[in-house]
C-alpha cells in the first residue's frame, strides 16, 4: 500500500510540476508583453493566482514523510541546509503571494508605468530565485546519494 501511495504521490508531483514549468514559462513571456499592455497584466494575474494554488499542493506533497527526508536520513548532519531550504521555499511564496497582492491593488496597472516596471522587475527576480531554489533542492538531493564518503580508488 506504501508503495501505491509513493507512487500516486510521485505522479501527482510530476504534473505539478510540469504545470508549474509551463505557467513560470508564460509568466516570462506575458511580462516581457507586459509593456503598456493590460490584457497582459490581467494574464499576470490569473497565472499568479494559478501558481498560487498549485505550489501549496506542490509543498504539501514533497513535504510527506517530511521535507527532504531521505537527504537527512542519508547525512543527519546536513540538517541545517535542509532547514535554510525549507525556510527559503516558505519566504518564496509569501513573496509570490505579496506580489500577486499588489498587482491586485494597483489596478489599473497600465497608467502607473513606474510601478508596473517595479512589478515586472520583482517578478522576474522572483522566478529566478524560485528557478535557483529549485536547482538548490535537485543539487542537495543528488549530493546526499552520489556523496560516498570514504570511497577510493
Amino acid at each position: 500500500m506504501a508503495r501505491k501511495n509513493s507512487c500516486l504521490v510521485d505522479g501527482a508531483l510530476e504534473e505539478i510540476s510540469a504545470l508549474e514549468y509551463i505557467l513560470l514559462g508564460d509568466l516570462l513571456d506575458l511580462l516581457h508583453e507586459a509593456d503598456g499592455d493590460a490584457g497582459a497584466w490581467k494574464w499576470i494575474s490569473k497565472v499568479l493566482d494559478t501558481l498560487l494554488k498549485a505550489m501549496p499542493r506542490e509543498f504539501e506533497l514533497q513535504d510527506e514523510g517530511g521535507y527532504l527526508e531521505e537527504v537527512l536520513e542519508e547525512h543527519p548532519n546536513w540538517q541545517g541546509q535542509v532547514r535554510n531550504l525549507y525556510q527559503e521555499r516558505c519566504e518564496l511564496l509569501k513573496k509570490l503571494d505579496e506580489l500577486r497582492a499588489r498587482l491586485q491593488d494597483s489596478q489599473p496597472l497600465q497608467q502607473m508605468k513606474q510601478l508596473a516596471a517595479e512589478l515586472r522587475d520583482e517578478l522576474r527576480d522572483w522566478i529566478t530565485s524560485y528557478i535557483a531554489h529549485q536547482r538548490h533542492e535537485r543539487r542537495i538531493l543528488q549530493d546526499a546519494f552520489n556523496n560516498d564518503i570514504g570511497a577510493a580508488d
